[in-house]
């Protein structure tokens, strides 16, 4: 039997090549995609250098769901399901799609959903919270870590500075319209959600379209201010208790 000429073996080489790359990309788009977290609007329950994976197949596919960090445009979800309020969700921002943001799901399809003095109310009803001590967040301010229960039983840690009054702590009654989704930052005087419009920087109330996945784990940590040390202390800056922890 003759040996394949050594073009055959160039071009089987590049169809294995492209085959690995074509199963990565259909495994991300289909099933799992990690993502990090630039920012502290999720403290204390995501920090800022965590790393998500987030599972896309809860909620159903749509143009959001595509690997690739461009602003495709926005389509209808196939097999799609609501999250469950208090999922973190993974999503691309509504006016520039290719971003992508993590927030908590606080409102749905028909919730009334408002701020009163900093507390959160949901369809009438005051969400509990209660004192869990205090936390140092990634700005390096002493904010007051609450326990907060939503409707539905769920509960789920939240940061609140001590003393400081937000203009997001007092909001009008938001009734959430079909397809949408009211989402909140768990760092709630640091997070631009849906508690402001798109028009000032924030989320306003999101489309359930541009839902990416929700976030099941921290699969690795590292904080980003050790990037201003000596290389040889960056080791020190990972996180490894929180490697492999599921995302509350």
């Amino acid at each position: 039997m003759s040996k394949p000429s050594p073009e055959r073996r160039w071009f089987r080489s590049i169809a294995e090549v492209a085959a690995v790359v074509l199963v990565v990309i259909v495994a991300k788009a289909a099933l799992a995609e990690p993502y990090y977290v630039p920012s502290g609007s999720m403290e204390p329950t995501l920090l800022v250098g965590d790393e998500l994976l987030a599972t896309k197949y809860p909620y159903g596919y749509s143009s959001a769901s595509l690997p690739l960090s461009i602003a495709w445009p926005r389509t209808e979800r196939i097999l799609g399901a609501l999250p469950q309020r208090g999922d973190v969700v993974v999503f691309r921002h509504p006016v520039n799609r290719s971003q992508v943001w993590v927030k908590r799901v606080i409102g749905l399809p028909g919730d009334h959903v408002q701020m009163r003095a900093g507390r959160l109310w949901i369809n009438g009803e005051m969400a509990a919270l209660k004192r869990d001590g205090s936390a140092l967040t990634d700005e390096g301010e002493t904010a007051a870590r609450y326990i907060e229960t939503l409707p539905g039983g769920r509960t789920h840690a939240i940061l609140k500075l001590n003393g400081y009054y937000h203009p997001v702590d007092d909001t009008p009654d938001v009734v959430v319209p079909a397809g949408h989704l009211f989402v909140m930052g768990d760092n709630r005087d640091n997070s631009a959600d849906s508690r402001i419009a798109t028009a000032q920087g924030g989320v306003g109330l999101l489309p359930v379209a541009d839902l990416i996945g929700r976030a099941e784990g921290i699969v690795a940590s590292w904080d980003l201010k050790t990037k201003e040390q000596p290389i040889w202390t960056w080791p020190s800056g990972l996180r490894g208790a929180r490697f492999f922890t599921a995302v509350h």
